[in-house]
């Protein structure tokens, strides 16, 4: 495991904000990004945009990794 989660600064929509990511789930969300060569404050605002009103960003973003990586990942 990679230890509590941590806070980590983000900008969505020209404001900052702020997730709390556990080094694991942080790590993989920035390797996504640049694999889709694609900043990660962008990749944030597309989960940001798609995601329930009712599910927080830090939620939707691990779940995003995990689909992610379900969906790359060779079986």
């Amino acid at each position: 495991m990679s230890g509590p989660p941590a806070k980590r600064s983000l900008t969505l929509k020209g404001h900052r904000t702020s997730v709390s990511l556990e080094d694991d789930f942080w790590n993989a969300f920035r390797d996504i990004s640049k694999k889709k060569n694609i900043p990660i404050n962008v990749l944030a605002y597309e989960i940001d945009v798609n995601r329930d009103p009712g599910t927080g960003l830090a939620s939707a973003i691990r779940v995003y990794v995990l689909n992610w990586y379900r969906t790359h990942s060779k079986a």
